[in-house]
C-alpha cells in the first residue's frame, strides 16, 4: 500500500516493507535441480521437496541446513480479558510464562526433542493493553516500538525462527483483527480459543463485534487495524516476521494468533510472507480460512489448539527431515542407479 511519508513511526515499518529482499533465485534453482537428481521418482517426497527448495532460496544455499532453530514465544496481557471472553482468568498468562521458564510446558518438551532454543518475551505483563471494546490498543509510537522490540527475536542469529504466543484473551484480539481485515460477521472469526462455550463464547463474539465497530472498520491501513485492535504480542510477532525477512531467515508460523500478525503484513504487501511456512492448522475453526487467505498450506494438521508455539515447534522435525533427505540422499549417478 503506497503512502506518502509523514514522519510518523509507521513510516519506518512501511519503508522496511518496501525494501524487503527476495529469495536467492540461483540457490533455489540449484536446490530444485538437485532434487531432480536424487534417487527417487520426481516429486516422490511431496512437500518435503518443496520445503527444502524454499529454505534453500532464503538461506542462499543449494544445500540448506537448520542447526540453530529458535522458538520465540511472545506473552502479553489484554484488557478485553476482563469481559469474561475466556474460561481462564487473566493471571494465567503470567503463570504460564513462569511454567515456560521452569521448562515444564508442552513447548519446552517439543523444543527439547528437536534441539530448538526457546526464548520467551514478556511484553509488560503487569500492564494490559486497553480493552479494545472501549479504546485503541496502542498509540502509533507504542505500536511501532513494540514491533521493533519483536525484531529482537533475531538477535541470536537463528537459521529458522518459529513464532508462538501466550495471552489470555488473545484469540479475541486475533478474531477482531481478522474481522477488521476480512469483513464478514464477528461470529465467522470467533472460536473457542482456550475453551469458550455458551455464554462465554457469546461474550467473546459480542466483544469482537463491538471492538471492530468502535475501531471504525473497514480501515484502509492494516497498521491501523493492528494499532486499534491488536495486542503487544501481535505487534511484536509482526516485527519479528519482518526482521526475519530482512535477514532472509525462514519463519514458521504457529496458529491462529500468530497468523493475525502475519495477516497484517500480508495485507500491507502480499509477498511479505514468502519466507514463511505454516507449521500447522489449528483446531480454531477460522484458522483454515485464514491460511487460505494467506496462501499458506500447513505442514501439520493434528487438531492442536494449545498456542505457545507448539505446532510450529513440532514442525521443526518435518523440516529437518526434509533438509536431511535433500542433503544426504545420493544422486542417481552417485548411487549407480539407472534414472528414468
Amino acid at each position: 500500500m503506497a503512502r506518502a511519508a509523514t514522519g510518523l513511526p509507521f513510516d519506518d515499518i512501511r519503508n522496511l516493507i518496501a525494501a524487503m529482499p527476495g529469495a536467492d533465485e540461483a540457490a533455489r534453482q540449484a536446490a530444485l535441480d538437485r532434487e531432480g537428481q536424487l534417487v527417487k521418482p520426481p516429486g516422490a517426497l511431496g512437500r518435503l521437496e518443496e520445503i527444502a527448495v524454499m529454505i534453500a532460496g532464503w538461506q542462499g544455499k543449494a544445500i540448506p541446513a537448520v542447526n540453530r532453530p529458535t522458538v520465540a514465544v511472545f506473552a502479553a496481557t489484554h484488557g478485553v480479558a476482563a469481559r469474561g471472553v475466556s474460561p481462564y482468568p487473566p493471571e494465567v498468562t503470567k503463570q504460564m510464562v513462569e511454567t515456560f521458564s521452569a521448562g515444564k510446558a508442552a513447548v519446552n518438551q517439543i523444543c527439547g526433542v528437536f534441539g530448538a532454543g526457546l526464548r520467551v518475551f514478556d511484553l509488560a505483563l503487569d500492564h494490559p493493553t486497553p480493552d479494545i471494546v472501549e479504546a485503541d490498543a496502542f498509540g502509533e509510537a507504542e505500536c511501532a516500538a513494540t514491533m521493533a522490540f519483536g525484531m529482537e527475536a533475531l538477535a541470536g542469529e537463528p537459521d529458522l525462527l518459529c513464532l508462538g504466543e501466550m495471552g489470555i484473551g488473545n484469540t479475541t484480539v486475533a478474531a477482531a483483527v481478522f474481522h477488521a481485515l476480512y469483513g464478514g460477521q464477528a461470529r465467522d472469526w470467533v472460536g473457542p480459543g482456550t475453551g469458550s462455550v455458551g455464554e462465554t463464547l457469546a461474550r467473546k463474539i459480542a466483544a469482537v463485534e463491538a471492538a471492530v465497530k468502535r475501531a471504525g472498520a473497514p480501515l484502509a491501513d492494516p497498521l491501523e487495524v493492528l494499532r486499534r485492535l491488536g495486542g503487544r504480542e501481535v505487534a511484536a510477532m509482526a516485527g519479528a516476521i519482518l526482521a526475519a525477512r530482512m535477514q532472509r531467515v525462514p519463519v514458521v508460523l504457529d496458529g491462529y494468533v500468530v497468523c493475525a500478525a502475519a495477516a497484517i503484513l500480508h495485507a500491507l504487501e502480499p509477498a511479505a510472507l514468502d519466507h514463511c511456512l505454516a507449521g500447522h492448522c489449528s483446531a480454531e475453526p477460522a484458522h483454515r480460512e485464514v491460511l487460505r487467505r494467506l496462501g499458506l498450506e500447513p505442514i501439520l494438521d493434528l487438531g492442536m489448539r494449545l498456542g505457545e508455539g507448539s505446532g510450529a515447534a513440532l514442525s521443526i522435525g518435518v523440516i529437518k527431515a526434509a533438509l536431511a533427505c535433500h542433503a544426504g540422499m545420493a544422486t542417481f549417478a552417485e548411487a549407480g542407479v539407472a534414472d528414468a
